[in-house]
């Protein structure tokens, strides 16, 4: 099997943010604009970009708990891999409610209504949440990432006071970043 470091989740999570994003998109529209000659092809656009939300947020639920259970973490880490966690649980239960609606709404012929649409954009507020608390592990916590080389033992140079996380010197030369703040 292919090995992805740390594991499949980080792959496949961008998956539900983009469906979900692309099944209110398409379905808003196809709903507001029911005159419009494309109006049923966007709706049927944001059925399947719906129903591709949902499975690809199971898939990404069930390599999360693979990743849960296998990157190293303290306690602050872990307080936010649960946070994320119930987050996400939620999501994928509020996605496949919805996906089902969805499945009974088109077996009955009826367009989308706007109970509809608002649990859409709930749903869609969940994932953006869901994908804030999975950002927040990695970039504030650090969890699922391989550190970088140590470039102050190659020069034998300890620096004097820790910087902030995110004012870390770059010593090495010909190195440079502008650093807005």
């Amino acid at each position: 099997m292919i090995e992805i470091i740390p594991n499949f989740h980080p792959a496949i999570v961008h998956f539900p943010i983009a469906f979900t994003t692309a099944a209110l998109a398409f379905t808003t529209v196809g709903a507001v604009f029911k005159d419009w000659s494309y109006a049923a092809q966007c709706r049927l656009t944001g059925r399947w970009m719906l129903w591709g939300a949902a499975l690809s947020a199971l898939a990404a639920a069930t390599f999360g708990w693979f990743a849960f259970n296998s990157v190293e973490h303290g306690d602050a880490g872990h307080a936010a891999m649960i946070l994320h966690r119930n987050w996400a649980l939620g999501t994928l239960a509020a996605l496949l409610a919805l996906a089902a609606w969805d499945i009974w709404r088109g077996r009955s012929g009826k367009a989308p209504s706007y109970g509809f649409l608002g649990g859409l954009l709930l749903a869609w507020f969940l994932v953006t949440n869901t994908a804030w608390h999975g950002a927040e592990l990695v970039y504030r916590h650090g969890l699922g990432v391989m550190s970088l080389p140590d470039t102050h033992a190659e020069r034998d140079v300890t620096p004097q006071v820790a910087a902030p996380q995110d004012a870390v010197p770059h010593p090495a030369e010909g190195h440079e970043h502008e650093h807005a703040h």
